[in-house]
């Protein structure tokens, strides 16, 4: 297939964004800013959103659309950190152990979420953000009652867990982009996060041709055939769900890591949204995606994040635009892609 017919099959949005990419990239290359620094911001927020938007496939291919429960996975993540923490591991070990937690408790959590979807099949997406909020604010009353007894996560002074935990301390700050870190063309290489990425990506391809992966595809396109065919179709969409919420649940652990500390309470609230805008970008729709879309939406979009406040905002002499650039990208992308669904959800 020729550039121009490839071009041509790339979605409306997915075209704005990489053409507003490079003109960032070309107008701070004109603004002094060397494209190694530009191009390492962007491999950092690659790594960490990778596992936030590859979640979305499995929701996706399975027919209950883009997964804006995201929330629910994540603060499983969260809660399977803070049990490691309580349980007194650190470096290493601490991340396998809270990796194993948040996949189990991801598993768990989304078993029930894809129970109730499955209650209200053709309405997934109506619900899925309230039920991201409703989880999200659940955890904010468990993270004040938890009697959890521990200098490095808990207050001072009676029960509960603090808001802000600094990862230096238990050996996990940056633990995975530190592995192995190497410079390539003057590009930071965060080498850890980057293999658990490209890991995932591929174990979520090689499912998808399997038999539980092409069931759930088959179960997404069309619900009444894979009934006819004696394909589980509510099993399918259960199984897609705990895939999707259990990769969130360690995607918190990549992104928390590469920051350096934690955050709980209300923080995973809107973090479904970017994940949902960079699946999107990739080309994916609303209906079907691939783990292509992951790589390709994530860098684009990830990018355009990362460079686009900080060279508009050395334009602009200090002016602060990083929060309306994100908002005015990630919901713009949603409702336009929204706005291509052709029968709504499955």
């Amino acid at each position: 297939m020729s550039i121009t017919g490839y071009l041509k099959r790339l979605p409306v949005a997915t075209l704005i964004i990489g053409a507003l990419w490079i003109v960032i990239v070309i107008l701070g290359l004109v603004l002094d800013f060397r494209l190694s620094t530009l191009l390492t911001d962007v491999v950092q927020r690659f790594c960490m959103w990778g596992l936030f938007v590859l979640a979305m496939v499995p929701s996706i291919q399975s027919g209950t659309g883009p997964n804006f429960a995201l929330p629910v996975g994540i603060c499983g993540g969260l809660l399977a950190v803070v049990l490691a923490i309580a349980a007194g591991f650190k470096g290493w070990v601490l991340l396998g152990v809270a990796v194993v937690f948040a996949i189990a408790i991801g598993c768990v959590m989304g078993y029930l979420y894809g129970k109730m979807l499955n209650t209200i099949k053709g309405s997934e997406m109506s619900i899925a953000t309230y039920t991201g909020f409703a989880v999200t604010y659940f955890f904010c009353l468990l993270w004040l009652v938890l009697p959890i007894k521990n200098e490095n996560i808990g207050w001072l002074l009676g029960k509960g867990i603090r808001n802000f935990i600094s990862l230096d301390p238990l050996g996990l700050n940056k633990i995975l982009d530190n592995f192995l870190q190497f410079k390539f063309l003057g590009i930071l290489i965060p080498t850890g996060a980057l293999l658990l990425v490209v890991i995932a990506c591929t174990l979520i391809w090689l499912f998808f041709r399997s038999k539980p992966g092409i069931a759930i595809s088959a179960v997404g396109m069309n619900p009444m055939f894979a009934t006819a065919s004696g394909l589980n179709v509510d099993g399918s969409r259960v199984l897609a769900n705990m895939i999707s919420t259990a990769l969130a649940a360690v995607g918190i652990i990549v992104y928390a890591q590469s920051f350096g500390y934690m955050t709980l309470y209300d923080t995973p609230m809107m973090m479904a949204f970017p994940a949902v805008a960079g699946i999107l970008v990739g080309g994916a729709s609303a209906q079907r995606s691939k783990v292509i879309h992951v790589i390709i939406g994530t860098f684009l979009f990830q990018g355009l994040l990362a460079n686009g406040p900080t060279v508009f905002n050395s334009l602009l002499n200090g002016a602060d635009l990083t929060d309306p650039t994100r908002m005015v990208v990630q919901n713009g992308v949603i409702l336009y892609a929204l706005t291509q669904m052709k029968g709504g959800s499955k």
